[in-house]
């Protein structure tokens, strides 16, 4: 909404001409004329003019888009003429691009990997990159070699020689000042090589009672788990029942 006060018009003619002074508004950078006094030129259904019969012209823009920003011009066509202007800064709030932004992906241990994140909005929006377990982010080739940071700023981030603990979700957060700031979620799976551990590689037990035997497995994607012995595979016998557990990371 500009609003543009205007003293003395009264019954004011216009130099030379017997016609009365009129207000207009006009978008001075493309020089069109949107109204004149309280009636719209343009063909835009978002505008209206209104008038206190007074001295003050209001023009009204509903639904305000990105095309309306720019230098608006109230003007009186006196001799000589007066005008006052004012700049409409139209600012649009922070979107992700998902068709330009990268999805959930899998990459093996030792690989790279490139997350790209696109937005859009008025200003620019700055896109900053956490982890969401609030890991660090590790950064490496660089000047400086390999480095840890929290958070990394711009719309790539490049990961080399990848390992299995920075696998997880990856944060991508745009803001540019307006309201609300925006943010993808991106999963990098990293796949490795079963690493199995034992706790106990020796365990005994009397004739007759139970026993549990335990390996922990880390593997990406989850390994499938089996118990075997040194002859072949392990028997149950029907009347006895064996406890073996296998704990998967």
């Amino acid at each position: 909404m500009f609003t543009c006060v205007v003293n003395n018009l009264g019954g004011y003619r216009v130099s030379g001409d017997s016609a009365t002074a009129r207000v207009a508004w006009i978008k001075a950078d493309t020089k069109a004329i949107l109204a004149i006094h309280e009636h719209v030129i343009t063909n835009n259904a978002r505008l209206s003019v209104t008038h206190n019969d007074y001295n003050t012209w209001t023009l009204n823009i509903r639904g305000v888009k990105r095309e309306d920003r720019g230098q608006y011009m109230c003007q009186v066509n006196t001799d000589p003429m007066k005008m006052q202007t004012a700049f409409l800064e139209v600012v649009i709030p922070p979107d992700i691009i998902y068709e330009e932004t990268s999805g959930d992906m899998m990459v093996p241990e030792g690989g790279s990997a490139k997350l790209v994140c696109k937005a859009r909005g008025y200003p620019p929006p700055k896109i900053v990159w956490r982890r969401e377990d609030g890991g660090d982010i590790i950064s490496r080739g660089g000047p400086q070699g390999k480095t840890k940071v929290t958070s990394l700023e711009g719309e790539i981030v490049n990961l080399t020689k990848v390992t299995r603990s920075e696998m997880g979700a990856y944060l991508c957060i745009a803001a540019n000042g307006v309201p609300p700031s925006v943010s993808k979620r991106i999963m990098l799976h990293v796949h490795f090589h079963p690493l199995v551990q034992v706790p106990n590689q020796l365990v005994g037990a009397p004739t007759g009672t139970d026993v549990t035997l335990q390996c922990h497995v880390e593997a990406s994607p989850k390994a499938i788990n089996y118990w075997t012995r040194e002859n072949g595979k392990l028997k149950i016998p029907i009347n006895k029942s064996v406890l073996v557990n296998a704990i998967t990371h």
